[in-house]
């Protein structure tokens, strides 16, 4: 299918190089474009973990497997089936396996609280859920908020070879309560339900239809489960690899960026898997780890967002690392600071890397990527152009009036990877999908950000994350792109904080650089920096030292736990 808007204004067209702007997109679903390029490689890896290769051959039996377990265990087309489980193989069979019979497979991170799950499951309507065997007692306190019809649980040492397999068992796996009760299946006996499935499981299924669906806090803030399609996932691995502009048969990509989250399922699993290449598995991250699978695995691709880059900076587990291998490395999730990327754009040359850092732009609701750098320009601070067939206008904040180009308002967007809508939630789904007055729907993002006259996109920050002090307002995202232009800074956060007279008063917290003291020296020293480049209104009122700050799930910074902070002093005061 095509998808090209004729009556929509797309100045980036000219920055695409040889990048197709327009492209035709896959009707088929997500499990029926992976199944077709297993076909056709056969011994191929399509995925790697710790060591151990899965052929496209057994992927596709796997999926096909699990497929028929689940139509046994009696899961129907559109069923939702919660999955629990980090980047391990079965999440990816289980992927595939739901779409295969037309159920949806519905992504969590397994270390969410046990309040999270019972909450996910019940706001998605889950019956079923599939978790590893290190979450199992979770699992066992939300049956007490609510029912769990079947529990299917997974072990990590099910996907290991020898011996690592052995290790894990009786190193970690023998520490795990038992898995037994109603309602519960370990791994083994669930494979062995489809045994007497032959036909009829396989659904027939609009690829326009939901196919997964992705928690986030949406526009506003409040966690919702998102909807999102075959078309959704297909677009969006179509998109990535063009706008790669570099050969990705056969590519080999880092997934550490997680399975429940649209970045690690859209962009470092589906689409190497629907393209021929290799997904590698990284089921937890930690730089030692991730340093030393660059080395083994010499990627083509890597994706993360600027947490994980800053970490490998802070680091010399790639001292001496040849990193030629890299045609593209990706970031994402978060905005990338100007400082940032320079400083990891100078450490990929130093290990003759060819490429650089390539920011991009993204939402759930439009499962990950949307935007990003071109190959071939870039502009400091910007994080590129749309995606293609995708389109982006700026507009007046609580409106459908578009801007002028340079003028700062809200983003919006609409192309072949929008979502269907979220779950339940009918009057966030008006407010954030608006038909406007070129009769195109158009995803409202709640972000900030400009465009200039050639297409390039200006992120500035969410809006609901404003400061607004003594009638002024100030963006915290800009003022940490600023204190972190100081030498001694590592990291930062700015919040605000009530205040009696204006409303707000603006606080950074601050994490310094190994070999740099936390004093009032220093303190002086960062609030000189900012008075040079900080309007005095939006000055910091007060810098806190922190030997590290609170991070969300996903690599972000979680300035929402430091305002809880300092909404709780100011109660107690």
């Amino acid at each position: 299918m095509k998808y090209k808007l004729d009556n929509v204004a797309a100045p980036w067209l000219s920055s695409y190089g040889e990048v197709r702007p327009n492209l035709d997109y896959s009707e088929k679903t997500i499990s029926e474009a992976v199944l077709e390029m297993a076909a056709k490689e056969r011994s191929y890896p399509a995925l790697t973990f710790m060591g151990k290769a899965t052929s496209y051959t057994r992927l596709a039996e796997e999926v096909d497997r699990v497929a028929r377990c689940f139509h046994a265990l009696g899961v129907r087309p559109g069923q939702r089936v919660l999955v629990c489980l980090p980047n391990v193989p079965q999440a990816v069979f289980c992927l595939y396996g739901l779409n295969r019979i037309g159920a949806v497979p519905t992504m969590v991170h397994p270390l969410s609280a046990v309040s999270e799950l019972a909450f996910y499951m019940d706001e998605a309507s889950c019956d079923i859920a599939v978790t590893l065997d290190q979450f199992y007692v979770k699992f066992l306190e939300v049956k007490k908020m609510r029912p769990i019809e079947k529990l299917v649980v997974c072990r990590v040492s099910d996907e290991l070879a020898f011996p690592l397999n052995i290790g894990q068992r009786l190193m970690t796996e023998r520490k795990f309560p038992k898995v037994e009760g109603e309602g519960v299946i370990v791994w083994s006996d669930f494979m062995k339900l489809g045994e007497g499935v032959s036909d009829g499981y396989v659904a027939s299924k609009d690829y326009r239809s939901e196919a997964v669906v992705l928690f986030s806090g949406g526009t506003t803030g409040t966690t919702k489960g998102i909807m999102l399609s075959d078309l959704n996932f297909n677009a969006l691995a179509w998109q990535t690899a063009n706008m790669a502009n570099k050969e990705v048969y056969h590519c080999r990509m880092l997934a550490a960026m997680p399975v429940f989250h649209g970045f690690g399922l859209g962009v470092c699993i589906h689409t190497p898997l629907s393209i021929g290449g290799t997904s590698i598995l990284v089921p937890r991250f930690n730089v030692k780890s991730y340093a030393k699978l660059i080395r083994k695995t010499r990627p083509t691709f890597i994706a993360g967002v600027p947490t994980l880059f800053e970490a490998i900076t802070r680091n010399r587990y790639l001292d001496g690392a040849d990193l030629s291998c890299l045609q593209g490395v990706f970031s994402g999730g978060d905005s990338l600071t100007v400082e940032l990327k320079k400083k990891f754009d100078a450490f990929l040359a130093e290990h003759n890397a060819s490429v650089r850092v390539r920011e991009g732009y993204g939402t759930t609701e439009c499962v990950t990527a949307c935007c990003l750098t071109p190959y071939n320009k870039e502009k400091e601070g910007s994080i590129g152009i749309p995606y293609p067939d995708t389109y982006f206008k700026i507009c007046r904040p609580g409106t459908c009036d578009e801007l002028p180009y340079g003028e700062e308002g809200e983003i919006c967007l609409t192309g072949p990877s929008m979502m269907l809508g979220y779950i339940g939630h009918e009057e966030e789904n008006r407010q954030t999908l608006q038909t406007h007055a070129d009769g195109h729907v158009w995803l409202h993002t709640g972000d900030l950000g400009r465009m200039d006259d050639e297409g390039f996109i200006y992120f500035s920050q969410r809006m609901k994350r404003m400061i607004v002090t003594s009638g002024y307002n100030v963006y915290p995202s800009q003022l940490e792109n600023i204190i972190e232009g100081h030498p001694a800074v590592q990291r930062s956060c700015v919040i605000g904080v009530k205040d009696p007279l204006k409303m707000q008063r603006v606080k950074a917290f601050v994490v310094l650089r190994d070999g740099f003291r936390a004093d009032d020296g220093m303190r002086e020293s960062i609030m000189a920096h900012c008075r040079k480049h900080i309007a005095k209104y939006a000055l910091p009122k007060e810098i806190e030292f922190r030997d590290s700050l609170p991070m969300t799930l996903v690599g972000k910074v979680a300035y929402t736990v430091l305002e809880k902070e300092e909404a709780t002093k100011d109660s107690n005061t």
